[in-house]
C-alpha cells in the first residue's frame, strides 16, 4: 500500500449530465472511471469522498457575481430571455446551456476545492478528483466545455496555507485560464505542455512568461502533432525538475487531461497511457502535497484507462493489463485490455526543437526569485497569518485590565471577499 494517504473524491451524479447530442464532452467518462477503480479493488487502498457542495459565494472568489448568478439561473427553457448574457458570457455552442448546468459545476467545483481544504488540512498527501479539471474558464466567461475554473479555486485555497503553490498541465490543449488568473503574481507558477498553432485556445506561447510581478512565473512549452512517450517524458521530466529546484512550491496541482492520448477524438499527440502516467509517477516523486485533477479527454473508451492506472499510480499499485469485467465492459472491446497501442503517425517535434524549447525555458526560469512576494488575496484567511503580521491572541504584553484603543486588525487581507 501506499506510504502516502491518498484521497478521492467521487458524485455519482456527475455522469448523470449530459451536454447535448454529439457534443464530444462527456461527464459519463468519470462514472466509467470509478467504476474501473471500484472493480480493479483501489477503492480499499484510499479514503473516498463524495464532495460537499460549494456555494456560490466559494466560486465567486475568482468568478464575477453577475456570471456565477447566470449559471444560476439559466436553463435550456428560459434561454431566450437571456440573449445578451448568454453571448457576453460565451455560452451557447462549445459550452451549451443543458439541464443542470450549475449542479454540475458545484459538483466537479466541490472536488476540487474540498480536496486542496483537506491538503491544507494535512489529512491528505494526494487528493484526486477526475471530475475536475476544466482549465479553460474564465472569471466572467465560459470556454472550451469550462464553466466554472476549479483548478484556479483551488489553487486560491491551497494559497490560504501554502506560499507558493505550482500548476502543471499536461491537457493537449493550452492551459489558458489558469495561466491568465494567475499572470500577475509570483506565489504561482503555471507550467503548461501542449500542442501550438493552429489549436484551441490558440495561447501558450514560449514567450507568454507572465507580467509585472508574475514575470518569468508562467512556463510554455508549445509543441506540435505526434508527440511521442520518449520526447514528453524527457521535456517534462527535464521542465519540472528545474522548476521544483527554483520555485520550491508548497503544494501541486496537477491537471492530467487525457486528450493528449494517441487515438483521442479531438487531439493529435501520440502518448500512450503508460507515457501520460509517467508525468503523474514523477511529480508524485517530490513528495509535495498534490491535488490530480482530471480534464479533457474525448476517446470515451481510453480515459478511463488513463486515469484508473493514474490512480493505481498514485497507489503505488500494479494492476492487470486484463480489465476486470464491469458495467462498462463492452465499450472496451475488442481486446478489453487497460493498455492500449499507440498509432505508427511522425513525430514533428524535432529534438533540435525540443531542445533549444527547454534552453528558452531554462534562461526564462533563471530569472526566479528564489524567495516568495507579497500575499495575494485568496478570498480568505483562515489557517494564514498575513504576511508581515504576527497576530497573536495570547500576547502576554497586553494589560488584561485595560480596553484596548483599536482591536481590529487594519490589513487588506481581512477583507478578502
Amino acid at each position: 500500500m501506499s506510504s502516502r494517504r491518498v484521497s478521492y473524491f467521487y458524485d455519482a451524479e456527475i455522469g448523470n449530465y449530459h451536454y447535448g447530442q454529439g457534443h464530444p464532452m462527456k461527464p459519463h467518462r468519470v462514472r466509467m472511471t470509478h467504476n474501473l477503480v471500484v472493480n480493479y479493488g483501489l477503492y480499499k487502498r484510499m479514503e473516498v469522498f463524495r464532495p460537499k457542495p460549494v456555494g456560490s459565494s466559494q466560486m465567486t472568489r475568482f468568478h464575477s457575481d453577475d456570471y456565477i448568478n447566470f449559471l444560476k439561473v439559466i436553463t435550456p427553457d428560459n434561454m431566450q430571455d437571456y440573449v445578451r448574457q448568454l453571448q457576453r458570457f460565451c455560452v451557447g455552442e462549445d459550452c451549451p446551456v443543458f439541464d443542470g448546468l450549475f449542479e454540475f459545476c458545484q459538483n466537479y467545483t466541490s472536488g476540487s476545492i474540498g480536496g486542496a481544504a483537506r491538503l491544507n488540512e494535512g489529512q491528505s498527501d494526494i487528493v484526486i478528483n477526475w471530475a475536475g479539471g476544466l482549465h479553460h474558464a474564465k472569471k466572467a466567461e465560459a470556454s472550451g466545455f469550462c464553466y466554472v475554473n476549479d483548478c484556479v479555486l483551488a489553487i486560491l485555497e491551497l494559497l490560504k496555507r501554502h506560499q507558493r503553490v505550482l500548476y502543471i498541465d499536461i491537457d493537449i490543449h493550452h492551459g489558458d485560464g489558469v495561466e491568465e488568473a494567475f499572470y500577475t503574481t509570483n506565489r504561482v507558477m503555471t507550467a503548461s505542455f501542449h500542442k501550438f498553432g493552429e489549436y484551441f485556445p490558440g495561447t501558450g506561447d514560449v514567450e507568454d512568461i507572465g507580467y509585472d510581478d508574475g514575470k518569468n512565473y508562467a512556463i510554455n512549452f508549445p509543441l506540435n502533432d505526434g508527440m511521442s512517450d520518449d520526447s514528453f517524458c524527457v521535456i517534462f521530466r527535464e521542465i519540472i525538475g528545474k522548476i521544483m529546484e527554483v520555485f520550491a512550491p508548497g503544494a501541486v496541482v496537477l491537471q492530467c487531461g487525457a486528450d493528449s492520448l494517441s487515438g483521442d477524438r479531438l487531439g493529435c499527440f501520440n502518448l500512450s497511457i503508460k507515457g501520460h502516467a509517467d508525468c503523474v509517477e514523477f511529480v508524485k516523486g517530490f513528495n509535495l502535497p498534490l491535488l490530480v485533477l482530471g480534464g479533457g479527454g474525448y476517446t470515451l473508451r481510453n480515459v478511463p484507462r488513463c486515469w484508473t492506472y493514474e490512480t493505481a499510480v498514485l497507489l503505488d499499485q500494479d494492476i492487470k493489463d486484463a480489465l476486470p469485467y464491469n458495467d462498462y465492459f463492452e465499450y472496451f472491446g475488442p481486446d478489453y485490455r487497460l493498455h492500449t497501442p499507440v498509432s505508427n503517425m511522425a513525430n514533428l517535434n524535432s529534438d533540435e526543437y525540443l531542445e533549444r524549447t527547454k534552453i528558452r525555458i531554462f534562461e526564462i526560469l533563471k530569472d526566479v526569485e528564489p524567495v516568495p512576494g507579497a500575499q495575494i488575496q485568496t478570498g480568505g484567511t483562515e489557517n494564514i497569518n498575513p504576511v508581515g503580521m504576527d497576530i497573536d491572541k495570547n500576547d502576554d504584553s497586553v494589560d488584561p485590565d485595560k480596553r484596548p484603543v483599536n482591536d481590529r486588525k487594519d490589513h487588506v487581507a481581512e477583507f478578502a471577499s
